[in-house]
């Protein structure tokens, strides 16, 4: 990433106030029917206690934290996407995300209540996110996604002393350690982390990485899992597009409404491919309890309009809410 100094005049209180401005006319576009349903939304389920954001928004508890149920994802700002057989879509997002514009996203997220960002450890996501501290005074919470070997956890100890929240086992890794049976390293990762005080989850795309923790009696205080309808058209049939990283929504669903832990859950728009009033809509109905999205500081208005009218649609679910 492109490291640019922000202006001086360029204060959070500035940033919070273009943010309002660049954002005042999303509502707008909004049916209204779904006008309606804004102005009757209550927090659902109901919001932890704590310092209220500059916009309300429900939250719920992961562990000791109180988390906004729309999660800020960390592959755009990182530079990584899904992006079929465009090839130049991650050059044009590390171009994208200079700084100033990571610094500007993450104050967007904050002014319409998105509390936490789910970030990968890496050089740049510790100096970033120690800059905009700083400089912001910002108390985003951040979920630290680490990639760990069998022999070697010392990446989980860099996210904590870092300043991180929360930190889980990267998704690739979860479902590494399961496919080789070596489940006990995940064991192992829980407890490093929850030793330091810090938030503990583990990710997989495959629902055999929930399985296998819950069968050795793990404890992660929260489990991430992907989750989406799988109807977009690169997801298949043969042959597929796309990378599909949910290939079985309806076990997913099924598995998670026996699993008493919070789960967050990500690829909920299949890399852009599902819109966000249906897939938020989706995943919330279908038990999750909180929503990993990758937003752009222009999507975080829309976004967080149609996270709060998918939360009020989800009153009644089979899946109880587990945060």
């Amino acid at each position: 990433m492109k490291d640019r100094r922000v202006p001086g005049n360029l204060s959070r209180r500035n940033f919070l106030q273009k943010s309002a401005l660049a954002s005042s006319t999303a509502a707008l576009t909004f049916q209204f029917e779904e006008q309606a349903l804004l102005a009757q939304q209550s927090q659902l389920p109901p919001a932890s206690a704590g310092t209220q954001p500059a916009r309300s928004f429900p939250h719920g508890k992961l562990g000791k934290l109180a988390v906004s149920r729309l999660i800020c994802g960390g592959n755009l700002i990182s530079g990584f996407a899904h992006s079929r057989d465009l090839i130049y879509v991650s050059s044009l997002l590390k171009n994208y995300f200079t700084d100033e514009k990571v610094f500007e996203t993450l104050a967007v997220c904050e002014a319409h209540g998105v509390n936490t960002a789910i970030l990968r450890l890496d050089d740049d996501t510790i100096r970033i996110l120690g800059n905009y501290r700083k400089q912001h005074g910002s108390k985003i919470q951040w979920i630290a996604q680490v990639q760990i070997k069998e022999d070697d956890l010392t990446p989980l100890q860099r996210a904590i002393d870092n300043g991180a929240a929360a930190a889980y086992v990267h998704g690739g890794v979860g479902d590494a350690m399961v496919e080789k049976g070596k489940v006990e390293v995940l064991g192992k990762a829980i407890d490093l982390i929850k030793k330091n005080g810090v938030v503990a989850g583990i990710a997989g795309h495959s629902i055999e990485v929930v399985k296998a923790c819950e069968r050795a009696k793990l404890s992660p205080d929260f489990y991430m899992k992907t989750f989406n309808s799988k109807r977009y058209w690169s997801a298949g049939p043969m042959p597929r597009h796309d990378s599909v990283w949910e290939e079985t929504p309806e076990e997913t669903k099924s598995l998670m409404e026996e699993v008493d832990r919070p789960w967050i859950a990500y690829k909920v728009l299949g890399a852009g491919a599902i819109h966000p009033r249906e897939g938020f809509q989706y995943a919330y109905q279908s038990g999750a309890d909180f929503l990993c999205v990758g937003m752009f500081d222009f999507q975080v208005a829309e976004d967080v309009e149609l996270a709060q009218l998918a939360l009020e649609k989800s009153r009644s679910r089979s899946r109880p809410w587990c945060a």
